[in-house]
C-alpha cells in the first residue's frame, strides 16, 4: 500500500468549530501565550493555566469530527495513512484514523507536573485541584508547552522521511520545529499542500497546491491518490 503521511493543523479542526484560539492581536482567548501556554505560567499561577485548558477541552468535546477528518480515516481503506498533527484535539481518533501522531500532546489526557511520561484519560472536560499522579504531584494538561520539548518529534521525521507522498493540511508551516517536516521527504516523494492560502505559501516549487479549506481539499487529494 502507498504509505501516505498527512500533517495537519489547526485549519482542519476550525472547520468542525474549533477556534484557532490565538487572535490577530496574538492573545489567546484574551491572554498572553507566556501566561498560559508555558511552564513558567504553570508554576506562577496553575489555577488560570489549569481553568484555560479545561474551556479548551469542554470546547474539544462539545465539536465533532468534519469531512476532512471523516475522509482521512476512509482512505485508510486504499492507502498507508499516518497523520501527525500539531492539533491537541481528539477530532481524528474520533473519526476513525487509526495511525495519529500528536506532536503536541492532547487535551483529552492529563500528564504528571513532574514526570511527563506518566500520563492519564481524563473522565469528563475539567482537571481539578487536588487530582493528583501516583508520584503525588499535580496534574496538568498533556500538552507540549512553548520552552518544552517536543518528544514525538524524531518519530514525526522518521515517518516523513518513510513517505511516498507527504500531504499538509490547514497549518501555517510557521511552528518549528514541526514546520521543517516537508524538508525531511526523501526526493521522490510527493508533496501536497491544502489550504485556502496555498498559493500564498513559500514552499519549493514542486509542491502541488491545493488552495481550498479541508473539507474540499480532501476530495481533490483522494482523486490525486488514485492516479
Amino acid at each position: 500500500m502507498k504509505k501516505v503521511v498527512v500533517f495537519t493543523g489547526a485549519g482542519i479542526s476550525v472547520e468542525s468549530g474549533l477556534p484557532t484560539f490565538r487572535g490577530s492581536d496574538g492573545l489567546w482567548e484574551g491572554h498572553r501565550v507566556e501566561d498560559v501556554a508555558t511552564p513558567e505560567a504553570w508554576l506562577k499561577d496553575p489555577e488560570l493555566v489549569q481553568a484555560f485548558y479545561n474551556k479548551r477541552r469542554a470546547d474539544c468535546l462539545s465539536v465533532r469530527p468534519n469531512h476532512a477528518h471523516l475522509k482521512l480515516a476512509e482512505l485508510e481503506k486504499d492507502y498507508d495513512i499516518h497523520i501527525i498533527t500539531q492539533n491537541i484535539d481528539d477530532l481524528h481518533e474520533r473519526a476513525g484514523s487509526s495511525k495519529v501522531l500528536h506532536l503536541h500532546g492532547q487535551i483529552t489526557k492529563s500528564q504528571s507536573s513532574i514526570n511527563p511520561s506518566l500520563v492519564y484519560d481524563i473522565e469528563g472536560a475539567e482537571i481539578k485541584r487536588g487530582e493528583q499522579c501516583e508520584l503525588g504531584s499535580q496534574l496538568r494538561p498533556h500538552v507540549v508547552w512553548f520552552g518544552e520539548a517536543v518528544p514525538n518529534m524524531e518519530q514525526a521525521y522518521k515517518l516523513a522521511r518513510e513517505a511516498e507522498v507527504f500531504v499538509t493540511i490547514g497549518t501555517s508551516l510557521q511552528v518549528y520545529p514541526a514546520a521543517n517536516l516537508i524538508y525531511e521527504t526523501k526526493p521522490n516523494c510527493k508533496l501536497i499542500l491544502i489550504d485556502p492560502n496555498a498559493e500564498n505559501y513559500n514552499v519549493p516549487p514542486v509542491v502541488h497546491k491545493i488552495s481550498e479549506k479541508a473539507s474540499v481539499g480532501v476530495d481533490y487529494l483522494a482523486e490525486l491518490l488514485a492516479k
